[in-house]
């Protein structure tokens, strides 16, 4: 590899907007991010299902997976 052309490699901080914070290795020394995996969603499931049209519910009952079986 050629020499200097290469940016340094260092340890950065990495902070969230939920308070969060957690060392990485990054070229750039601090890195501020809106949302981790402490706080997303998917990670922590809560994560909602927003069904506005019914799409969830039809596909549902198309295939057989209700929840309530008679």
């Amino acid at each position: 590899m050629r020499e200097g052309i290469h940016p340094n490699y260092i340890e950065s901080k990495v902070s969230c907007a939920c308070g969060n914070s957690f060392t990485t290795h990054s070229t750039k020394p601090e890195i501020h991010v809106e949302i981790c995996a402490e706080c997303h969603p998917f990670f922590t499931g809560k994560q909602k299902i927003v069904d506005t049209e019914g799409r969830v519910e039809k596909f549902m009952q198309k295939y057989g997976m209700n929840k309530a079986k008679k």
